[in-house]
């Protein structure tokens, strides 16, 4: 019972004695973290000022996704043997030029994506069809009045690439005035801009003046990278030509620049909707046009 009794007594001097100890690393520790986020401020405060710099920007990311199923002999199915996938990619890059008195700004941005339905027994649907088709590149110059205000002129244009390229293609050239409120965020302002369709064969497609209005953010913030962009275009000559579309990503990274996105595209257009209805312009049901992907993310 003696030997017992001295066996708990060190036991518990023991436990003791690591507890002190790790009281003591703790104790240590916490000026040590206290130090580090005080560095890690001043890096990031650094590179706020190397981000601020004249010079040229560049950088990409974007998102993968895709799924494969397949089914064999699967009787609560319609069609009990059937394979099915869908894949689909977006890219949206930049190469911007910040100088003091003025800027460049260029970017552009790809969304395509394909699907398939295979099924036993029918014909003529064992490959890939195009889902979703979007093509988009800008450049942006402007020519600085102060901090925030720029002379600008922009050309921005727009098709699809996989099927009917440039049938339609939608280019809009203009002047005006461009907003920099923030470096993250531009506001592009042209009442003068004119709206030019390239279309063959096609009567419902017209070209107009108009004004161009756009606004793109874009941010990063840690891990996450979010880009926004308006672009608007009001008709002149009739409500009818004119068109919006508003796209929107997100990514958050990881590991080494791959993580997982998201990328979400609305589009209003009477001229598109008049030709995929087959219908006369004043008769086509302008519905708002939309596309996602979530999947796998890159950046660099």
């Amino acid at each position: 019972m003696k030997k017992l009794s001295i066996l708990f007594l060190f036991a518990f001097i023991g436990f003791t004695t690591n507890g002190q100890t790790a009281d003591e690393l703790k104790t240590a520790q916490a000026p040590k973290k206290a130090e580090i986020t005080k560095l890690l401020g001043e890096v990031d405060a650094l590179q706020a000022k190397i981000d601020a710099l004249p010079g040229w920007r560049k950088g990409a990311f974007g998102t993968i996704g895709g799924s494969l199923s397949g089914f064999n002999n699967w009787y609560s199915r319609t069609s009990p043997t059937a394979s099915a996938g869908n894949i689909g990619i977006t890219v949206n890059g930049f190469a911007n030029l910040i100088e003091k008195d003025f800027f460049w700004r260029n970017s552009a941005a790809v969304n395509l994506g394909w699907v398939k339905l295979n099924e036993k027994g029918v014909s003529g649907d064992e490959g890939f069809d195009t889902a979703t088709d979007v093509f988009t590149i800008s450049s942006l110059y402007g020519k600085r009045l102060n901090k925030k205000w720029a002379l600008s002129a922009l050309g921005e244009y727009r098709t699809t690439i996989i099927d009917n390229f440039n049938n339609p293609g939608f280019l809009d050239i203009g002047i005006g005035m461009t907003w920099t409120p923030t470096d993250r965020l531009v506001v592009v302002i042209h009442p003068a801009n004119y709206n030019v369709v390239f279309s063959s064969g096609q009567n419902i497609y017209s070209s107009s003046p108009g004004a161009k209005v756009v606004a793109d953010y874009n941010a990063k913030y840690k891990k996450l990278s979010v880009k926004s962009n308006l672009s608007m275009f009001q008709s002149y000559k009739s409500s009818d030509l004119s068109n919006w579309t508003w796209t929107n990503s997100l990514g958050y990274t990881l590991w080494k620049g791959i993580g997982v996105g998201f990328e979400l595209g609305l589009r209003k257009n009477k001229q598109e909707a008049a030709n995929s209805q087959n219908v006369l312009l004043a008769s086509a049901d302008n519905k708002l046009q939309s596309y996602f992907l979530f999947g796998m993310n890159y950046s660099f």
